[in-house]
């Protein structure tokens, strides 16, 4: 993916460098924004190159390493819990309150796949049944 972003920074570039182009015309020929050829220029000015900014990393993660380790072995010791069972057992036991989307990550992070909800139960009751049958 870098090397195609470099490529295609390049082909900008070298599009601009030709006499008489504009921006907007450039940015329309490669399907970019107007702001992504402003940027593209101004750091090539700056700095003299055309390549991405690093990335920054990201916002801290929610678990540390031990509560993920928890949420691990209490897949393994509760195979059947939901995400939210997962959730409110994580806070339960160490007090650390997060999001399904939070226990979700972690799991698929570890390969773990989680049902999201108890439907296939609710699914079962004599209401639905009755239903069905009409």
């Amino acid at each position: 993916m870098q090397a195609y972003s470099l490529d295609l920074r390049q082909r900008v570039a070298q599009a601009l460098a030709e006499p008489g182009a504009r921006q907007a015309q450039v940015a329309a020929r490669f399907c970019v924004s107007l702001a992504f050829v402003g940027k593209l220029l101004r750091r090539q000015r700056h700095t003299g190159s055309l390549a991405a900014l690093p990335g920054r990393g990201g916002p801290p993660r929610c678990l540390d390493a031990t509560a993920q380790a928890w949420l691990v072995a209490q897949v393994g010791r509760q195979s059947d819990a939901t995400l939210a069972e997962l959730r409110d057992a994580l806070a339960a036991d160490t007090g650390q309150r997060v999001s399904v989307g939070v226990i979700w990550r972690v799991l698929d992070e570890h390969g773990l796949r989680r049902k999201k909800s108890l439907h296939a139960t609710e699914r079962d009751t004599q209401r639905v049944h009755e239903l069905r049958r009409q």
